[in-house]
């Protein structure tokens, strides 16, 4: 057990994916091209996949987010594009670059149905999927209506009620899902401290903790420590 005085200050990157999932999420891109109605990129990009898939996000998320502004005179964003572009946010593998699509999906169909939609993919999803959402949560968390500058007090009282059933959901799944990716997804947005929980919970945080400080894998047993810390400070 890593000592106060020894504890890491410095986050590790999150580790790659455990499981390889880029044919199924190209899959997704390409149909999410042909429903909103844009031409998919060349598929001998210079720089290869990676580049045909940032184009194709970038291009997806432009034509969506174009539909959510124009609304009122192009009509909703269609119903049908909602479920796939969720898949495909949950199916990028990068932390960071699935933005692209989840901020679209917030503008198109809102906080709420998004966050709840994430919430329930990380409850009884398959790992890959749950580990997908818990990364796709972090960008959800802007309680803002389109327009406004400020959050109205409904909003944040939802967005509060939504972060804590989040949480409730990420501690049991990381206490009884033993899948490394997801546990290492679920960590990083997983509060430790347990008076953010109900007392029935407490005994769950405390096998969280147990869990990764005890982990063989490095990147579980570091971040543990530095959110420990945080948390009883």
């Amino acid at each position: 057990m890593t000592s106060r005085d020894d504890t890491p200050r410095a986050f590790q990157p999150l580790p790659g994916r455990t499981v390889d999932r880029s044919a199924a999420y190209e899959a997704l891109l390409r149909n999410l091209l042909d429903l909103v109605g844009v031409e998919a990129p060349p598929a001998d990009e210079p720089a290869g996949p990676p580049n045909w898939r940032h184009q194709a996000r970038r291009e997806v998320g432009k034509a969506v987010t174009r539909q959510a502004m124009e609304a009122a005179e192009a009509g909703p964003v269609p119903e049908e594009w909602f479920e796939p572009l969720l898949r495909a946010a949950i199916h990028e593998p990068n932390p960071s670059l699935n933005r692209q699509l989840v901020e679209p999906l917030l503008a198109a169909y809102g906080h709420q149905r998004v966050r709840l939609a994430l919430i329930a993919y990380l409850d009884t999803g398959s790992a890959p999927d749950a580990a997908g959402a818990a990364r796709a949560w972090y960008w959800t968390h802007r309680a803002y209506p389109r327009g406004a500058d400020l959050p109205t007090t409904d909003a944040v009282t939802a967005q509060d009620a939504q972060s804590e059933l989040y949480h409730h959901t990420a501690l049991r799944r990381f206490v009884t899902d033993d899948d490394l990716d997801l546990r290492r997804c679920i960590l990083p947005g997983l509060p430790l401290d347990p008076r953010m929980y109900p007392d029935a919970m407490h005994d769950l945080v405390t096998q969280a903790i147990r869990i990764a400080r005890t982990s063989p894998d490095d990147y579980l047993r570091h971040r543990v420590e530095i959110q420990v810390a945080a948390g009883s400070c």
